[in-house]
């Protein structure tokens, strides 16, 4: 946040906006910030209360308000557009702007097929995680290879994965992600880095990867919206492992290769299905309940989500390589990152984050 704001003789309208919910959705949020100030320019002074402080470090559009600021409006943000998106071909960046729009009798509209997020010039020119830990700087992907207790129905087979991480190696350099207390199980053969970044960590290394493989998640999310180095394409490569829960409009960003498998079921032949779980976990959690657990489960996954095999994933990121949009490691690379791969590097990791 870069403003400040007394209250003192302000005309706009001052406006507090609010959102607790997950990472993924502050992303979506920043952009409706974004899209609200491309359009009412000198209409509004607004401040942001949301779960994910770290999505809006240095971003211009919003301005902390005093506690003692007058008439400061607060708007509860939701994106009730999304309950219409197996018919609206809309995108999950239109659900906050709908709604705000709505709420303050303006049009709101999209600019930009991403989320906003922002850097410093410092950050952007902030030296790789893998030219710190190998002294050369070789291209990474970011993997996630799992994801919440409250939507298991998004995780895939870990044994999927790691035949991904088989199939490249020596060519791709994947680093795991995940946070601490969400499902991310160890794969062989990456730099493992679970539960070790911050948010603002996270950023920044999507900031240098040359690629993302996740399932729907926040992650896709940052892949779109955060900015991507002086050396690289306009676009992330992002592989994202989709299924049958939610439809193409509403998740997909251009460059992305989403793996779908809508109209493919009968649970998701007209859209995305919008369940919560796999199984029941017997946590008490009203994502148990039977209108939102999968109805056609197959050895413990989705029948959506078993229908992608390994094989496809490894495709579409073969895709990128053959186009020539990222490149594989060269055999140099390989063999400065092979020890880091074998060991733990957590030590080396904290170095490069500062901490």
């Amino acid at each position: 946040m870069t403003q400040t704001d007394s209250g003192v003789g302000s005309k706009p309208m001052r406006l507090r906006l609010r959102n607790h919910q997950s990472p993924g959705d502050i992303v979506m949020l920043t952009a409706a910030v974004r899209d609200l100030h491309r359009a009412w320019r000198d209409r509004f002074i607004t401040d942001v209360d949301t779960s994910c402080p770290d999505l809006w470090r240095y971003n211009p559009h919003v301005t902390t308000l005093s506690p003692r600021a007058r008439a400061v409006r607060t708007i509860e943000c939701q994106y009730p557009l999304v309950h219409q998106s197996n018919r609206f071909p809309g995108h999950f960046l239109h659900g906050f702007a709908d709604f705000l729009a709505a709420e303050l009798g303006v049009q709101i509209p999209v600019s930009d097929f991403r989320g906003d997020i922002h850097l410093t010039p410092a950050e952007r020119n902030s030296q790789s995680p893998l030219a710190h830990l190998l002294g050369v700087d070789a291209p990474f992907w970011i993997l996630a290879a799992g994801g919440k207790f409250d939507f298991t129905i998004k995780w895939w087979s870990p044994s999927r994965y790691q035949a991904v991480v088989d199939h490249f190696r020596g060519r791709i350099t994947f680093v795991q992600v995940g946070e601490s207390g969400h499902f991310h199980p160890p794969l062989r053969g990456v730099l493992d880095w679970r539960g070790r970044t911050s948010l603002r960590d996270l950023v920044l290394l999507v900031h240098h990867a040359a690629g993302v493989v996740c399932p729907v998640t926040a992650l896709m999310h940052l892949a779109a919206a955060v900015p991507v180095t002086t050396a690289a394409p306009s676009n992330r490569p992002c592989v994202v492992i989709a299924g049958g829960r939610e439809p193409v409009t509403w998740e997909a960003y251009p460059g992305h290769q989403f793996i779908h498998t809508i109209g493919a079921l009968p649970c998701c032949l007209g859209g995305g299905c919008w369940r919560s779980r796999t199984l029941p976990l017997g946590d008490g959690d009203e994502k148990d309940a039977p209108g939102q657990c999968c109805i056609d489960v197959v050895d413990a996954l989705p029948r959506c989500m078993d229908l992608i095999s390994a094989a496809e994933v490894i495709r579409r990121i073969e895709l990128y390589l053959a186009g020539g949009v990222c490149r594989p490691l060269t055999a140099a690379e390989h063999n400065r990152a092979r020890p880091s791969l074998r060991r733990s590097d957590r030590e080396e990791m904290m170095r490069w984050l500062g901490n």
